[in-house]
């Protein structure tokens, strides 16, 4: 009996196995860039018909593994062969990449984003290169944008400095002209990565305002000190990224591993968890361990921490980062005066 079921088992498992590497390998070459098209969906649609095709031959529980083994390492071996570029037809938003140059407290970042919105898709592209003092940095903020389901969110970080200035962190991916986003093909290799430097009023208003998603911000209990090296983490990230593109993946490169990547040897408190895995659930991760203001239930924290009618209020108000931010659990420095 035991045997019986330890034998049930294993073929269940090399089923399952197989079932997972033909549905990988089938959708690789569907989204491949191999043209024309009717010859990707052609060489798409061979693979599941040649493994049901084996499936009716002779010795089925060999050939057919077998077969999808071989399909799976060649459509391997083509996919890790596709190289990410710089040199693309962008969308007008993330036509320049940013960089940083680092003189100890003194930073200049290039191609800081700062774009003039009429709506989500009607917009002129602004890039201006901006001066910081890491001597004046004071916060480390973190927002968490929902569009959709409440379990995924979208995250982006925040540092401010004295004198109310804000630089805001988007981990994004970089489009294409007539490109647009798909959660299935972030997987596959369609995207090079892009760390978007901008202003608030850019990146948070586009969200609040033209795309009406849902905006939560908290303040992050993370001392001057590790903000700093946070930051310059980024900058460094991001200066790589200037030198030498890379992919996105929806799975292992996206807007919240690669924030754990990066703050992970700087962490004080123990961050992992399923919740970054479905990252729209981060604020009540934050909240248990205390790395976001404890002083309200976390519910209460939670809806007053949603930012949607002050930005609004706010538009294109300079000091649209303060007025986001005045009277905002944790944040009592931060005012309108």
């Amino acid at each position: 009996m035991l045997r019986l079921l330890a034998s049930w088992f294993a073929r269940s498992a090399v089923g399952l196995l197989c079932v997972g590497l033909l549905a990988w390998t089938t959708l690789a070459v569907y989204l491949s860039p191999l043209e024309p098209a009717w010859l990707r969906i052609g060489l798409a649609s061979l693979l599941p018909l040649s493994v049901l095709a084996a499936l009716f031959g002779e010795r089925p529980l060999l050939r057919a593994p077998a077969l999808i083994a071989v399909e799976f390492f060649v459509v391997l071996v083509a996919w890790l062969s596709l190289q990410p570029s710089h040199d693309r037809d962008w969308q007008a938003d993330v036509a320049k990449l940013p960089y940083a140059e680092i003189r100890g407290d003194r930073v200049t970042l290039h191609n800081v984003r700062n774009a003039d919105y009429r709506s989500e898709t009607d917009y002129t592209a602004r890039f201006e290169d901006r001066e910081l003092d890491l001597s004046r940095l004071r916060s480390l903020d973190l927002f968490l944008i929902y569009w959709g389901s409440p379990a995924i969110a979208h995250t982006i970080m925040s540092w401010g400095f004295e004198g109310d200035e804000y630089l805001a962190v988007s981990i994004e991916t970089r489009k294409e002209r007539d490109e647009s986003y798909s959660a299935l093909k972030g997987f596959f290799r369609q995207y090079e990565l892009i760390y978007i430097l901008a202003d608030e009023r850019d990146v948070v208003r586009l969200r609040t305002n033209y795309r009406d998603e849902d905006v939560y911000l908290y303040r992050l209990d993370v001392p001057p000190e590790g903000a700093r090296q946070l930051l310059l983490a980024y900058l460094e990230a991001v200066n790589r990224l200037y030198e030498r593109p890379q992919w996105y993946n929806a799975l292992t490169q996206n807007c919240t591993t690669s924030i754990q990547n990066l703050a992970a040897p700087l962490q004080q408190r123990d961050w992992w968890s399923w919740k970054l895995l479905l990252n729209g659930y981060m604020d009540e991760l934050a909240y248990d361990i205390g790395a976001i203001d404890r002083s309200l239930p976390f519910a209460e924290l939670r809806e007053r921490s949603h930012v949607n009618e002050r930005a609004r209020a706010a538009g294109d108000d300079p000091r649209f980062s303060v007025r986001i931010r005045a009277g905002l659990p944790g944040m009592t420095e931060d005012s309108e005066s």
